[in-house]
């Protein structure tokens, strides 16, 4: 910083221009007495350099930097770039351009840009929906998808099919909207070669985006990424794994898979997974003898936002013990027009689970949380004793009867009076006929990446 002085006389200033190579300090210690006007036990400031002398007008005060000196440029205030209104409608004012919006005068796509230059202009959603009839969802809707558009004639898309979507077809392009544009194209053949509705293209679009999040599910890798048939068709193998054993929901879903499955690796894992189903009550030599009924599923990111419908079930710790589970409410429905939940009294702690088959519909279901999975009789004992489970059970069923069946039942005494899982059969013979509640789903948390999902034999 240079600072400058100014002494004012009848014709002239002379400013004096004082660059210090040191910090200003009267206690400086490295200080030296030169000059003959001051003592010698009195501090001095350091000494100054008489950089150069200029000659000033009368009453004038200068402090400046150095950088401010070589930088003249002027400020300019941020401008947004003009929108690419098309060159049919460019020499129309803003009246004109209402009365196209107003009257849908061309394709939609064509008349879309005509949004945004509003905007510009000082328009808002609402004042354009009041002139043109045209709803601010609608306004987004086209926008939107006439950039989807764009994309894909600038990737060279087929004209001809590319035409399919002049008609009404901002409501399918839209649902792609998230697509990359390789995406896009592979999606938008699909939508046209299948005629998709805006549902059927949502759900496309959702099983494309969501398809490598899923990488480690059982049976992810015989399904092509590149395949938009094989993305949904992997959708509805997932969606089978959410019903019981030899439901007609978990046979419907597969069916649906293969029915829409282009790759020969993906039909041939589907027709597996239907055979092994419909031959699952003769167990074949080299089997595993014993099959757990009870689902356990690795609750994905994301999944409860996406599902269709959703399930609330009260939660206790393991810790709490029996007196947990009987006092935790018996049921949670929806009321009134607006769905308001409502518990038969009032409790600590929830969790919302999708609309599962074996969670749905259960009169009196609790889950207990655990913070250790070696609670369970693992076959194997490999990574799971150091990861939280949620334990669903239904506490309208408390006969102990299959002996493959799981049961929630108390700790004994050495276990301070907690809560485990055990088999039937390991019931049967201590001699127990009751038990807290049947299980009937195991919850594992999401994880970024999954490399370690459970196989149906790994249970004891």
């Amino acid at each position: 910083m240079i600072f400058s002085t100014v002494a004012q006389t009848s014709t002239a200033a002379t400013m004096l221009s004082l660059n210090p190579t040191k910090p200003l300090s009267l206690f400086h210690s490295q200080l030296q007495s030169s000059s003959p006007f001051l003592k010698h036990n009195q501090q001095q400031p350091p000494p100054i350099r008489l950089l150069h002398l200029r000659n000033l007008k009368p009453t004038t005060l200068l402090v400046a930097a150095a950088a401010s000196s070589s930088n003249n440029q002027v400020y300019q205030p941020f401008r947004p770039p003009t929108s690419s209104v098309p060159s049919q409608f460019s020499s129309l004012g803003t009246d004109g351009r209402l009365e196209v919006l107003q009257n849908r005068l061309g394709l939609w796509f064509e008349y879309a840009p005509l949004i945004p230059s509003l905007f510009q202009e000082g328009f808002s959603p609402s004042s354009i929906e009041e002139v043109t009839g045209i709803s601010g969802v609608e306004q987004n809707r086209i926008v939107v998808a006439a950039k989807v558009r764009d994309s894909l004639v600038q990737s060279n898309f087929d004209p001809e099919i590319l035409s399919f979507f002049d008609n009404g077809g901002a409501e399918l392009l839209y649902e792609i909207r998230l697509l990359s544009a390789a995406q896009r194209a592979s999606a938008a053949t699909y939508i046209v070669l299948n005629r998709l509705d805006p549902q059927g293209t949502q759900e496309l679009a959702r099983a494309m985006k969501d398809f490598p999040r899923r990488r480690g599910d059982q049976g992810w890798e015989s399904f092509t990424y590149a395949s938009p048939a094989d993305c949904l068709s992997f959708m509805y193998f997932r969606q089978s794994r959410e019903h019981r054993e030899l439901s007609e929901g978990r046979k419907s879903a597969l069916e649906r898979a293969l029915e829409v499955a282009e790759t020969e690796n993906a039909k041939r894992r589907i027709l597996d997974e239907l055979e092994a189903k419909s031959g699952r009550g003769e167990v074949k030599e080299g089997d595993v003898a014993v099959r757990t009924k009870v689902p356990v599923v690795r609750l994905k990111i994301g999944e409860v936002s996406e599902a269709t419908s959703v399930v609330i079930l009260p939660v206790c710790e393991a810790g709490e013990g029996e007196t947990g589970v009987v006092e935790a409410p018996g049921e949670c429905r929806s009321k009134g027009e607006f769905g308001v939940m409502e518990a038969e009294k009032g409790w600590r702690r929830w969790v919302v689970l999708p609309g599962w088959e074996p969670v749905v519909g259960l009169g009196k279901g609790v889950v207990v949380a655990f913070g250790d999975a070696r609670v369970l009789p693992w076959k194997v004992n490999r990574w799971y004793k150091e990861e939280a489970i949620l334990v669903v059970a239904d506490r309208e069923k408390k006969e102990v009867e299959a002996e493959d069946g799981f049961y929630l039942v108390s700790s004994v005494p050495d276990d301070h009076g907690g809560l485990k899982v055990e088999r039937g059969s390991a019931l049967k013979e201590l001699g127990v006929k009751q038990c807290l509640g049947n299980v009937v789903l195991v919850v594992r948390p999401p994880k970024e990446e999954i490399d370690d999902q459970l196989q149906d034999d790994d249970w004891e």
